[in-house]
C-alpha cells in the first residue's frame, strides 16, 4: 500500500499561490485516480480536485474550477495541486488521497471510501 506524504503549505497573502505536493512511496501510484480534498476547522470534509485512472480526467470542485490546476508526475510518483488567486475561504488542511478505480464509481467516490490518505498539509490564507 503506497504511503503519502503533503507538503507545499503555509501562509500566504490573499489573491496569492502555492503549490501543494503529495509524494508516494510504497508503491507506484500511476495506475491509481488521485486527488485533493481539504477540510475547514468545524467543517466538513470537501472535494477539492481529482485526476482519474486510466483516462487521466480531471475533475474540479465549482469553487476550484479556474483556480486550482491538479497534476501528476508519474516518473516522480508525485500529485501536485496547484492553486491561485487564493482567498480566506480556502484556508484549511489539504489532503491527497489515492485509490484504485472503482467499477461503477467516480474517482471522487473511490477516493473517499477506499482511498490511502497523507497527513495533510495547512494551508492559511491571510485577507
Amino acid at each position: 500500500q503506497a504511503q503519502l506524504v503533503e507538503s507545499g503549505g503555509g501562509l500566504v497573502q490573499a489573491g496569492g499561490s502555492l503549490r501543494l505536493s503529495c509524494v508516494a512511496s510504497g508503491r507506484t501510484i500511476r495506475s491509481y485516480g488521485v486527488g485533493w480534498f481539504r477540510q475547514a476547522p468545524g467543517k466538513e470534509r470537501e472535494f477539492v480536485a481529482a485526476n482519474s485512472w486510466p483516462d487521466g480526467k480531471n475533475y474540479y470542485a465549482e469553487f476550484a474550477k479556474g483556480r486550482f490546476t491538479i497534476s501528476r508526475d508519474n516518473a516522480k510518483n508525485t500529485v501536485y495541486l496547484q492553486m491561485t488567486s487564493l482567498n480566506p475561504e480556502d484556508t484549511a488542511t489539504y489532503y491527497c488521497a489515492a485509490a484504485p478505480p472503482l467499477r461503477g464509481a467516480s474517482v471522487e467516490r473511490s477516493l473517499s471510501d477506499t482511498g490511502t490518505w497523507g497527513q495533510g498539509t495547512q494551508v492559511t490564507v491571510s485577507s
